[in-house]
């Protein structure tokens, strides 16, 4: 995680914002003390995993989905 001077950071922000976006964590200090961190607020370019049942209304099993086809009756 760079640390860096205010005053650096001031000449050097656009830089900063891209290593945040990119996943890096940029602390920002003044007097030698931390005072801010720079993070992105999201991911870029990365997919939100689909949540748990949000095809639960696109999908549905017939009553008869496991009874033997009947194709397939001359080989039963």
């Amino acid at each position: 995680m760079p640390k860096i001077d205010i005053a650096q950071a001031q000449i050097s922000l656009s830089e900063l914002i891209e290593k945040a976006i990119s996943g890096e964590e940029v602390v920002i200090t003044k007097n030698d003390h931390a005072v801010v961190m720079l993070v992105a607020l999201a991911p870029v370019n990365q997919r939100r995993s689909p949540l748990f049942g949000s095809d639960s209304n696109l999908i549905s099993i017939s009553d008869d989905f496991d009874e033997p086809l009947e194709d397939f009756q001359d080989y039963m």
